[in-house]
Formats: C-alpha cells, sequence, structure tokens
C-alpha cells in the first residue's frame, strides 16, 4: 500500500470514528505515519482529502452491499440480499469504518458545517432509495408481490428502516438488536410475496 491510500484508509476510519469535523490534518498525519508534506503532496486541502475518502468510502459499500446481487434471478431475491449484506457485510465492518455507517455519521456532521460536502453525501442515499425502489417496481411488474402492494411506500419504509438501523447500530453497536431490526425488515419484505 503506497502512503496516499493508507492516507485515505487512516482518514477514513478517523472521519468514521470522530466525524470530519473533528479529525484535524495532525490526527490523519498520525494515524497514516505521514509527514506534513507527504500529505499535502497528494492532496492539496482536507476538502479534497474528504472527496478522495468518499470515493473510497463507496467503492466499499458497493464491494460490500452489492454482493452476490448478480447471482439471483427476483428482484425481491436482490433487495433482500441487499438487505443482508447492509447488515453482514457493511455496518459490522469495523476495520473499514469503526464508528458504524460512514455516510450517516458524516452527514449529521456535515449538514450544518458544510452543506456542500453533504450535498455530495446526500447523493449516496438519493442513489440508495432509487435502488430499493427500482428492485420493488421491477418484483412488482414480474408479479412477485401481492395485489395492492404500494411500492413507492414499501421502499420509503425499508430506507427509513435501515438507515435507523445503522443509527441504532453505530450508537449502541448492539449485534443483537441490529439482527433483531433487520430481521423485522426481511420479514416484512417476505410478507409483501405471492
Amino acid at each position: 500500500m503506497n502512503l496516499k491510500e493508507k492516507i485515505i484508509l487512516e482518514a477514513c476510519r478517523l472521519f468514521s470514528l470522530k466525524g470530519y469535523m473533528s479529525t484535524s490534518i495532525q490526527d490523519v498525519m498520525a494515524a497514516s505515519g505521514a509527514s506534513k508534506g507527504g500529505l499535502y503532496n497528494h492532496f492539496k486541502s482536507k476538502e479534497e482529502l474528504f472527496r478522495a475518502v468518499l470515493d473510497h468510502a463507496r467503492t466499499v459499500w458497493r464491494e460490500k452491499n452489492l454482493v452476490g446481487l448478480d447471482r439471483i434471478d427476483s428482484p425481491m431475491g436482490k433487495l433482500i440480499r441487499l438487505v443482508e449484506n447492509y447488515r453482514d457485510n457493511y455496518l459490522l465492518d469495523a476495520e473499514s469504518f469503526p464508528g458504524g455507517c460512514f455516510f450517516i455519521n458524516l452527514s449529521v456532521d456535515l449538514d450544518d458545517q458544510d452543506p456542500a460536502l453533504a450535498v455530495e453525501l446526500e447523493r449516496g442515499f438519493t442513489g440508495l432509495r432509487g435502488m430499493i425502489l427500482r428492485l420493488l417496481e421491477e418484483s412488482k411488474r414480474m408479479g412477485e408481490l401481492k395485489e395492492g402492494v404500494y411500492v413507492n411506500d414499501v421502499g420509503e419504509v425499508v430506507f427509513a428502516s435501515i438507515m435507523g438501523a445503522a443509527v441504532a447500530f453505530g450508537q449502541e453497536k448492539s449485534r443483537v438488536r441490529l439482527n433483531r431490526t433487520i430481521t423485522a425488515i426481511l420479514n416484512y419484505l417476505k410478507g409483501l410475496l405471492r
């Protein structure tokens, strides 16, 4: 791993734990072993570092959450796997994100402090919400869902529920509660099937 990659990994961990606003460049230098010149050779500013960390976090999110979806034909099966992956692969990844869900933690941190960076995070939430809705719409078109299921409502419930599960897990670090919450979401989804 080169110095730039080490800086990004350590900054990602620090932002996950302490937030962007509370993490100093000195914190990143200490964690990565980079000198001031070494860090600024790769990143002109803390904001530029944030953007590199955000790209890295998005890559990790995709690797953790989308694994196995391509081997499932059923749209509802894909959604169920996504929720399982969110619990098992993403939220429990204390190595990459020791503070819990990177995106939720930073959205709270940045919302009022740096709205421009918060907007970048919001794109990810919008993408996840859209993915959930697309899978539900496809599931309805394929006849997997019971009559009378309103996919927009279900999409909002599922999105809000997994976000809530991530917030609770970030605060409590209780695997038991996380499993109980995700199991409830999965049971809800399975209950919508014909």
